[in-house]
């Protein structure tokens, strides 16, 4: 399957029952797979919203109502959701949001990139909050992370993001569908399914008084450090005896590892550190490598976002590189490999022949 058709059909079985969205290349085929496929489940709706705005609006009113719903775009359509995302957070809503990001600024280009790491990882709208994202980096993760998706939206009531890019939403790749919702979900006990029998609530992000907002924002933050002690993933690769270790996520780091598998039948130790949870970030796992690890080079395709988080997890440790293509462009696993072994030799790393 593509990656973008892996998507819906891991929503699907995951119990999504509403999808809202609007067209932008290059995740047009989620959108179109769910509007051909979202109908066999009793009960589910599809919309094609007259915009990003409203597509996020009606994801709100649908989380609203206690169904798990979903919204898809690509880089400048996400840009305009965000107003909508922080109105989920604040209303401890929970809602599955996939970028399958672009090159930007701006319209950009179609290619894939990776530079709304930051618009993901910071929140992208206005106000103290958090989502969680998550970054695939196959099109059998992308199935696997869909489905943990809704789960953890459940679970801790928060919107959740799915990162991928142009090229996982395009690439076609062997996968298994691992899980299968059950016939039917359980009723989230917030939901708005009608007041008979009960006062009725009113559900708002509006309030004149400070200190309300401000009991609000610490009870998110306690949330949100649950989620960091509970939820940080990553993937490790032949970091156990590695002089430099790559780190890299989603489409990059499947970039990355093949250039460390030559770098290894080189001679050159080499390794790989890949976060999967970009929020939580791994900062715990990345302290700990910089006991062993003598040098960090942080590969993105973009300027340079995640590596201020990992400078944050090195502490000053140890010394850290850079490598990235913005725009679109695509680097080649030798590409990579040439910068490997350029700053190998140049730190001093090189120990035997």
């Amino acid at each position: 399957m593509y990656g973008n058709a892996a998507i819906g059909e891991a929503a699907i079985r995951a119990g999504c029952q509403c999808y809202f969205g609007y067209p932008i290349t290059p995740q047009n085929e989620l959108t179109e797979y769910m509007a051909t496929n979202l109908s066999r489940r009793k009960g589910c709706s599809f919309v094609q919203a007259e915009s990003e705005v409203s597509a996020i609006n009606m994801v709100y009113g649908a989380s609203l109502a206690g169904v798990r719903t979903m919204t898809s775009s690509s880089s400048p359509g996400i840009s305009l959701k965000q107003e909508g995302i922080s109105y989920l957070a604040a209303c401890e809503l929970p809602a599955v949001i996939v970028n399958i990001s672009r090159g930007g600024p701006g319209l950009g280009s179609i290619s894939a990139a990776q530079s709304d790491y930051f618009q993901s990882t910071r929140g992208g709208g206005h106000g103290d909050y958090r989502t969680i994202v998550l970054a695939p980096s196959s099109v059998q993760e992308l199935a696997d992370l869909t489905h943990r998706a809704f789960d953890l939206a459940d679970r801790y009531r928060i919107p959740v993001i799915i990162l991928g890019d142009g090229m996982l939403g395009q690439m076609m790749e062997p996968l298994e569908f691992k899980y299968d919702a059950p016939s039917e979900l359980p009723v989230r006990s917030d939901a708005l399914r009608g007041a008979k029998g009960r006062p009725s609530r009113i559900v708002k992000t509006f309030t004149s008084r400070p200190t309300e907002l401000e009991e609000l924002n610490w009870s998110l933050f306690r949330r949100y450090r649950l989620i960091e002690k509970e939820e940080t993933t990553y993937e490790i690769y032949l970091v156990e005896d590695a002089e430099l270790v790559v780190v890299a996520f989603g489409a990059a780091a499947r970039i990355a590892k093949g250039a460390i598998r030559n770098a290894r039948a080189n001679g050159l130790k080499v390794g790989m550190f890949r976060p999967i949870t970009l929020w939580p970030f791994p900062y715990e796992k990345i302290s700990e490598l910089t006991q062993t690890t003598k040098h960090f080079l942080v590969f993105e395709m973009n300027m340079g976002q995640m590596i201020e988080d990992v400078k944050l997890a090195v502490e000053g440790k140890r010394e850290i590189s850079f490598y990235g293509r913005p725009g679109g462009v695509i680097p080649t696993p030798s590409e990579v490999l040439r910068v490997i072994t350029r700053l190998y030799y140049q730190k001093g790393l090189k120990t035997e022949k």
